[in-house]
């Protein structure tokens, strides 16, 4: 099989080329490298691997990309929260418009498979703070970066359901976690960081909640879905993590604190935050047999021996950020 990862240049697009690569599928990037191309150097001369350099708003780019292509694994985006509320006009552009041209011009390439990356931020705030939401619980996205996936999830699985091609979104968990793109403003890498470094950590509103899952599980639930039955994944969404992985803030720098010494933390009281949810993960265990392999303490080890060693120079760099 050959996969065209949009974004895979970036924080899991990259590990999850090397994934693929190491099952023996043909894969072909494309990306604009917003945050630079280091992160395929030691792939570049792969016999199985193709790279093609653009945006994927250039629609005429992407008809080429997509020539000879069985799989889409869709990435590409302004991510996150924050980027998406500074850029919110590209945000709009790539994360609605061009993902819309892209999905349309699969559709015409007569290619067999659409993964699309989505985020559990979808469900924003649970009405219930004792209880777990689901695939089937309301989703209420409070902002421009769950709107935009809220969107075009709805636009994959219910507008173009009966589509010739078999779509599947994934409801992804916060990301942590080694990656070749190493991103050091994501929760449990930044708290590791600044812990790590400045010995210390400001926790604002340590009692909200959110799912975590490591890099290299995300791309292996990418993964997974690729090598499922189509009559299991067509028209479906899976949120991909464990639902023994739901943390507050106050628990991540709890397990910060066990492993990097003498930490200081300053608390302080938030009462209110948009996004609070806990979330369950049941159906993607039980409908297509996922499981995780690395838990938040794992990522905080392996984020610490990283800045150990010193090989990150100035892990405050922007070049570690995506706004």
């Amino acid at each position: 099989m050959k996969v065209l990862i949009t974004g895979g240049a970036g924080y899991i697009g990259s590990v999850l080329v090397r994934q693929l690569l190491n099952k023996n599928y043909k894969v072909r990037v494309y990306d604009s490298l917003k945050f630079g191309g280091e992160a395929l150097y030691d792939v570049m001369m792969h016999p199985d691997f193709e790279f093609v350099h653009g945006d994927i708003r250039d629609i005429e780019k992407l008809q080429e990309a997509l020539k000879g292509v069985d799989a889409v694994v869709h990435l590409a985006a302004i991510v996150g929260d924050p980027a998406c509320k500074i850029y919110s006009e590209e945000a709009t552009e790539t994360n609605w418009t061009a993902s819309v041209g892209l999905f349309e011009a699969a559709e015409k390439s007569g290619l067999k498979r659409f993964v699309f990356a989505s985020t559990c931020s979808n469900y924003g705030k649970m009405p219930d703070p004792n209880s777990f939401v689901s695939e089937t619980s309301e989703l209420r996205p409070v902002s421009l970066y769950a709107e935009l996936k809220v969107k075009f999830e709805k636009f994959l699985l219910e507008e173009r359901r009966d589509s010739n091609i078999c779509s599947t979104a994934l409801r992804f968990s916060t990301v942590y976690g080694f990656s070749p793109r190493i991103r050091f403003d994501l929760t449990v890498n930044e708290f590791t960081r600044n812990a790590t470094i400045h010995g210390e950590q400001e926790i604002w509103g340590a009692q909200f909640w959110r799912p975590y899952c490591h890099v290299e599980d995300l791309a292996r639930s990418v993964v997974l879905v690729l090598e499922s039955p189509e009559e299991k994944v067509r028209a479906n969404v899976y949120n991909v993590g464990t639902t023994e992985e739901n943390y507050n803030k106050g628990m991540i720098i709890n397990e910060v604190c066990k492993v990097v010494p003498d930490v200081k933390v300053n608390y302080i009281e938030m009462n209110e935050d948009p996004r609070d949810y806990r979330v369950n993960f049941d159906k993607i265990k039980n409908e297509l047999g996922y499981t995780i392999t690395k838990t938040v303490p794992d990522g905080v080890k392996e984020i610490y021996n990283l800045l150990k060693t010193g090989i990150v120079t100035d892990a405050f760099s922007q070049k570690f950020r995506n706004t």
